[in-house]
């Protein structure tokens, strides 16, 4: 989401991708396409999902979702997806350009009510929050075993359905020169130019562009500080854009330069175009950093079936392969690859191999260490300046 993107953006187009392999499991497993608009028949052969899960959600009719916008990872066809899957059940989207801190106060402030979000998808610093309070709904889709240990909880609270890298966006049509790294936004000649998607305190996407800011200045994930300061000194310098990036902004060359998600870009791409506006990503050369979302069921929310029903279709076939036409990583990706169902043509949506190889992600006490310095020094240093 642009700003519509204060959790996510949209926009972009990369290069393939190496995997090692694994076996796909016959619980999950589809041979048609993402945009396919038939039931994967292989899992409602195995029994999964629960048959008593699908009526039940059924019955409930259908499941809130909220923050999911039609241009952040295909969501649109994911949710399309599901529709025909689970025809009984709808999936309506609140909010769609909410941040992760608003699902959290959402799914608190709307308890007890029908239209109580029922799965959220949210940065792994708000899901701490969820964690702490309570707030997950534990549920282990039909794939459990395929996903990744380090995308996942062990408890089955939350599952990392996808994953991505920051990276650099930039309107061509208005910068002529473009960075592809974070030393080279701090010429004067970016004055004025460069966004972040979204506060960092709140925002999944702007707290990776300052981690990866601090990976470039020599920080680690242990010390976020050196991004702080990094971005401290673009907004001394002027560089940093007083507006949050939207599409309107970029569009007209306001915020020509932003920080944001690989998978946001594709999204957006065709409105760019149709105004006549060229797209540049580039990955920074100094400051590669993966993140994901995590996903999960909310607790005593309205339609629990259909929440898990939603999360197991998230990290089924038809979902996973949705993410890739977004251009997003899904967890289950070495074994839809294994099994041949990853084509060279939607290979070509994701980030270059030999950028994702050493990515490794934060812990959730390095995340939780990270957002408190965050909470303490963005304001005096950055957002108050």
């Amino acid at each position: 989401m642009l700003n519509t993107h204060i959790k996510k953006l949209s926009i972009r187009g990369v290069a393939g991708m190496v995997v090692l392999g694994a076996v796909l499991a016959g619980c999950s497993s589809s041979d048609e396409s993402p945009d396919s608009t038939s039931a994967d028949t292989s899992v409602a052969a195995s029994g999964c999902p629960d048959q008593a899960i699908v009526d039940a959600a059924t019955t409930e009719g259908k499941v809130n979702l909220i923050a999911l916008p039609d241009n952040w990872a295909n969501y649109k066809g994911i949710l399309e997806a599901f529709r025909t899957k689970y025809e009984g059940v709808e999936n309506p989207v609140a909010n769609p350009d909410a941040s992760s801190a608003d699902e959290l106060t959402a799914v608190e402030t709307l308890a007890g009510q029908p239209d109580q979000p029922d799965a959220v998808d949210v940065s792994p610093a708000i899901g701490q929050e969820f964690d702490a309070k309570g707030l997950w709904e534990p549920f282990k889709p039909c794939a459990w075993d395929e996903i990744p240990e380090v995308l996942k909880d062990p408890n089955g609270n939350w599952v990392a359905a996808y994953y991505g890298l920051m990276a650099i966006g930039a309107n061509t049509t208005v910068v002529t020169e473009v960075p592809t790294s974070f030393a080279d936004l701090l010429d004067p000649k970016y004055e004025g130019k460069v966004a972040i998607n979204g506060d960092p305190r709140e925002s999944g996407a702007g707290f990776a562009a300052v981690m990866a800011a601090s990976l470039a200045n020599g920080g680690s994930f242990d010390d976020i500080m050196p991004g702080i300061e990094y971005f401290a000194k673009l907004k001394e310098q002027g560089i940093l854009a007083a507006s949050d990036v939207t599409e309107a902004t970029v569009i007209s060359g306001e915020t020509p330069i932003w920080f944001d998600w690989t998978y946001n870009y594709p999204g957006l791409a065709p409105q760019l175009e149709s105004n006549g506006v060229t797209l540049s990503i580039k990955v920074p050369s100094d400051g590669v950093y993966g993140g994901y979302y995590q996903q999960g069921a909310v607790k005593g929310s309205p339609n629990p079936n259909a929440a898990k029903l939603w999360i197991d279709h998230i990290i089924s076939d038809e979902g996973a392969l949705g993410y890739i036409v977004g251009g997003a990583i899904p967890a289950r990706f070495e074994a839809l690859v294994a099994a041949g169902k990853v084509s060279d043509e939607m290979m070509a949506n994701l980030p270059d191999p030999a950028l994702i190889q050493g990515i490794t992600f934060p812990t959730p006490a390095q995340i939780t260490a990270a957002k408190e310095v965050l909470a303490k020094e963005w304001g005096p240093k950055v957002a108050d300046k």
